[in-house]
């Protein structure tokens, strides 16, 4: 696995850290009139195997730190090792790479092909990859079965509710055993209970040795993680215990 090699560069790496962020920002039109902070000076660790959430309210630039951990897009400052390696340091075929074999994302707007089964849209990123066949079409069966949709292998998003098209794009994002799940707001096309129900899924895989990356604005559901850091204006305000565990 790419992200359990040791890195020589100087200075020392703590290697039991999955995120070791040291004063990054990210500013748009620095310098000009508009300029804009998404980011400043954030600062944050987080172990291997822990249930984070990062939460705050529209703007807050909790989607930006979001994309800025799962390799989606670079600060302007500051450093980023990701499981020991210096993210800054990458090439884009590298964090290319990353982004395909060691992090599983979720998004709110579920991202399923219409045409597809639930089967074949799990399926689909395994063959980007270059899978065999035999062993992607197993690794996906297996996957919608953990998420509880064995019945629904051949149904097409159309044919789901919304509850049950997040399980597909969750099983899609577990089916090839990344160790990074980052989930962006993946309760906020659903009522409720489905919003619980995917809450309780990420929260089994996690249990499973899955580090999760929550973003959400939904304190309720923050409370969840094990640990909850709060946002505002580009800042960490707090950082906390959740219901979820100990940090």
């Amino acid at each position: 696995m790419f992200f359990r090699k040791r890195s020589a560069a100087p200075p020392p790496v703590n290697h039991s850290l999955l995120i070791d962020v040291q004063h990054l920002s990210k500013i748009y039109h620095e310098g000009r009139e508009n300029e804009v902070r998404a980011l400043d000076d954030i600062s944050l660790s987080v172990p291997w195997g822990q249930f984070l959430c990062i939460l705050g309210q529209s703007g807050s630039g909790k989607s930006t730190l979001m994309n800025i951990l799962g390799c989606l897009d670079i600060p302007t400052y500051g450093i980023y090792r990701l499981g020991g390696q210096a993210v800054n340091e990458m090439r884009p075929s590298t964090l290319s790479g990353i982004r395909n074999r060691e992090i599983g994302f979720i998004f709110q707007g579920f991202n399923l092909i219409p045409a597809l089964t639930a089967l074949e849209n799990v399926e689909l990123p395994l063959i980007y990859r270059g899978m065999p066949k035999s062993q992607r079409r197993a690794l996906s069966i297996a996957a919608l079965e953990q998420v509880g949709l064995a019945h629904r292998l051949h149904h097409r998003p159309s044919e789901m509710s919304g509850g049950q098209q997040q399980r597909v794009a969750i099983a899609r994002a577990v089916a090839a055993k990344p160790p990074i799940i980052m989930a962006d707001e993946p309760t906020g096309n659903l009522d409720s209970a489905s919003g619980r129900e995917i809450m309780e899924q990420l929260a089994t895989l996690n249990r499973a040795g899955t580090s999760i990356i929550l973003i959400t604005h939904d304190n309720h559901l923050a409370e969840m993680a094990q640990r909850i850091v709060t946002i505002q204006d580009g800042r960490i305000i707090s950082d906390r215990r959740g219901k979820g565990g100990l940090l």
